[in-house]
């Protein structure tokens, strides 16, 4: 494909992974931001002000690596170019970027040393994946601190940010999906089992047999395309006129 080809294909998936994102309850309000790498100069991200829920193939805006607006009717919210652009730049393998508030996985940030456990199969898949960033700094509004929360996730998938979210990597933007998805059920089924627990202690599986299915998922990729793949389908039947441009 053409780079032409590409920005709009990148569009269109963007739009599909925010619309299915706010369907799940993944979203919070007008926040967060989900981006794409084109390629070294050019990038996808959602523009300020939009309800996921709202966001068409069309919203979504073209910007360079300093941030500058090159195709888009919208504005670019802030913390998004601070926070993606340099994770972009420091993990040349997180080519798309989901950076959210979803319920589940927050509350984990929220627990002092909170972190995911290897209870369930939904969280094996992220065995040796998931970074921890245990430092708050309020608002990422300077490069300082966009720098310092890039270099937190050390070439891993995911990471939960203290007191604030999670962000989650990936080559494109249905394995960077699924993988956000996914994180959110180990995290709701780590709290409902906490709960349930009454204070006994979770079963945990121990870091060989974790390893070996999280490279059984890892082989199994196929499944998160056609995950995203159906998610496109319901939307083109649920919801004309999301892919425009």
């Amino acid at each position: 494909m053409n780079l032409e080809q590409r920005i709009r294909q990148g569009r269109v998936e963007l739009a599909a992974a925010l619309r299915w994102s706010a369907r799940c309850g993944l979203n919070e309000g007008v926040c967060n931001h989900y981006s794409l790498e084109i390629d070294d100069a050019h990038y996808l991200i959602n523009p300020q002000g939009l309800h996921w829920s709202e966001v068409r193939a069309g919203d979504i805006l073209l910007i360079d690596a300093g941030g500058k607006v090159l195709d888009g009717r919208h504005s670019l919210e802030p913390t998004a170019f601070f926070i993606h652009s340099w994770i972009h730049r420091m993990n040349r393998h997180a080519k798309c970027i989901l950076h959210t508030h979803m319920p589940y996985a927050t509350a984990l940030t929220l627990v002092d040393g909170g972190r995911l456990l290897m209870s369930g199969q939904n969280a094996l898949r992220f065995h040796g994946k998931v970074a921890y960033d245990d430092r708050y700094n309020g608002l990422a509004l300077d490069d300082d601190e966009g720098r310092r929360i890039a270099s937190q996730l050390e070439g891993r998938s995911a990471m939960l940010m203290a007191s604030h979210g999670v962000t989650v990597v990936g080559p494109n933007v249905a394995w960077a999906f699924d993988d956000l998805y996914y994180l959110e059920r180990a995290c709701m089924h780590q709290v409902l089992a906490t709960q349930a627990a009454a204070g006994a202690p979770l079963r945990i599986v121990d870091d060989a047999l974790a390893a070996r299915v999280a490279e059984q998922v890892a082989g199994e990729r196929q499944q998160s395309e056609m995950f995203f793949a159906s998610i496109c389908r319901m939307l083109d039947r649920e919801e004309p006129g999301w892919s425009s441009l």
